[in-house]
């Protein structure tokens, strides 16, 4: 059988463990706080036992007299309080306050007025007249409550309205971002937190007038002040303990400023040609900028945290719990992007610009960013590479070398044998000089590139000086080969035989030199 309350407390005092204390309250009021075990009963036993007596009191016992008796029991002494010839309950010496140097008469004194202050109130609760009077201030309270929270409202939409129409002046009048119509936005919202600061603080009021206006509530009121009293010093105390770690904050935040601003003055000038640093290259120096502004500010902030007020609190623990979990388990894929961009920022493979060909895919780089790269082609689609796609294939970069020889544009044909060579040697070579915007130095000139069962192959490489107009370029060249064969009616074909020719394919040395083509000096 498992033990009462009062053999548990009885066996705690026994081990000398300690004894939670109970109040008495008699309408919202404290009368007595019980410390000790008597007979193996608990305060909050005894507490019950006390409501219990006076809850069966009669209306006519209250206007009894009120006496404090005192008496001694197994060498304990203690105080007895009678109202008329009813025991209400009793106070001992195990129930003094000793940590503020209480005494057993004083608890007694104190307690027999609480008592008095009680009755009265019991009284007070009962009163007509008072009773209509608290409804009566109750009623006019709720009315001016009522008449508060609605003006507060229609402040509130005037204001509110007012700031809209100076938002939408300032938004019309300026195209771009204008720093008033960003405070107009920010008001507004202001307003509205305002405005439910406002109604908490006139429920408050009200709550706090209507329980002042009757007797039984009227300690809950001064409660409530308490409360509020000791909220506004939380709240300063909090203020005034934080302010050192704020202002270390700041301090650590504008020297972190300070430095990522001198890092990045020396990375513009390396950009900008201004500053050469062994090692850097211009190409590099804005994702450099970038990783230095990361490195800096995230050592910053690392500094910084332990100074925010509250950083040490079980909610900002369990914050950066789940935004590490979250970043662990979703980043691996941004992890690889980011990483393989620098490795195609820090090759300097291509930059923004160029004209490149990346697993077929040909065009001009509009741009380079962290996690991919985007190309607009000849049809003026643009197209988004994943970095780690691109560093898996082959980059073909017209650009890259356009400012020392300039882009080279080939462009191959196969001619039979029958074709005297040196004669479409000199015909592509014709051909390129007939076409616009292609480079005379260096000269255009033909390689033959195979010698197949059916046909020669040959390829004329000509330089270009803008690599992002090589599609046109290459289109007017097409062009031109074909009026210049024509021109001197050699066909451009690829001759396949079914059977051996009757007579050998072959130019005879007097049509070695056919024009264009001119014989050597």
């Amino acid at each position: 059988m498992a033990p009462t309350a009062a053999e548990a407390a009885a066996d705690a005092a026994s081990e000398g463990r300690e004894v939670e204390t109970a109040t008495l309250r008699l309408l919202n009021r404290d009368i007595v706080t019980l410390r000790a075990v008597i007979a193996g009963v608990a305060p909050q036993r005894r507490v019950e036992q006390a409501l219990a007596r006076i809850r069966y009191l009669p209306d006519s016992a209250m206007d009894l007299p009120l006496r404090a008796l005192s008496f001694e029991f197994q060498g304990m002494r203690g105080v007895q309080f009678m109202l008329g010839d009813t025991r209400l309950f009793a106070v001992h010496e195990g129930d003094v306050d000793r940590m503020r140097g209480q005494t057993l008469e004083a608890l007694a004194q104190q307690t027999l007025e609480r008592l008095e202050q009680a009755r009265r109130a019991w009284h007070d609760a009962r009163d007509g007249p008072l009773l209509l009077l608290g409804l009566v201030k109750a009623a006019a309270v709720t009315l001016g409550l009522l008449l508060l929270v609605r003006s507060a409202f229609a402040a509130t939409r005037r204001a509110v309205r007012w700031l809209e129409a100076v938002r939408d002046r300032m938004a019309a009048r300026r195209a771009g971002v204008d720093w008033r119509e960003l405070l107009a936005r920010l008001a507004m919202g202001t307003i509205q937190l305002v405005q439910w600061l406002v109604l908490f603080l006139l429920g408050y009021l009200w709550l706090r007038l209507v329980l002042a206006g009757f007797a039984a509530t009227q300690p809950l009121a001064e409660e409530m002040d308490g409360w509020l009293r000791g909220r506004l010093a939380w709240v300063a105390q909090g203020v005034l303990e934080g302010l050192p770690g704020v202002v270390t904050v700041l301090i650590v935040l504008l020297l972190t400023r300070a430095l990522a601003d001198v890092l990045g003055y020396f990375l513009n000038a390396v950009q900008q040609g201004r500053l050469v640093i062994p090692f850097m290259h211009q190409e590099t120096t804005t994702a450099t900028r970038r990783i230095v502004t990361v490195i800096v500010w995230g050592l910053g902030i690392a500094i910084a945290y332990p100074y925010l007020p509250g950083s040490s609190s079980d909610a900002f623990k369990g914050l950066s719990v789940l935004a590490g979990v979250m970043l662990t388990l979703g980043s691996s894929g941004l992890v690889t992007q980011a990483m393989s961009g620098l490795v195609v920022i820090y090759s300097r493979a291509l930059r923004t610009g160029d004209f490149v060909e990346i697993n077929g895919v040909q065009g001009v780089v509009t741009e380079v960013a962290s996690l991919a790269i985007k190309v607009t082609n000849v049809r003026n689609e643009e197209i988004t590479i994943p970095n780690s796609v691109l560093i898996s294939s082959p980059i073909h970069n017209y650009s890259k070398l356009g400012g020392t020889r300039g882009t080279l544009l080939t462009v191959k044909v196969t001619i039979g044998y029958d074709a005297p060579w040196r004669q479409v040697h000199a015909m592509l070579e014709e051909a390129a000089r007939r076409t616009p915007r292609v480079q005379h130095e260096p000269a255009p000139y033909v390689y033959q590139r195979a010698l197949t069962d059916f046909y020669v192959e040959y390829e004329l490489f000509v330089g270009i000086e803008n690599a992002t107009e090589r599609v046109a370029i290459q289109s007017a060249l097409h062009a031109a080969i074909q009026d210049v064969f024509n021109e001197n009616g050699v066909q451009i074909m690829s001759p396949h035989f079914v059977g051996q020719p009757a007579s050998a394919v072959v130019v005879p040395q007097a049509q070695w030199y056919k024009p264009p083509a001119r014989p050597p000096t």
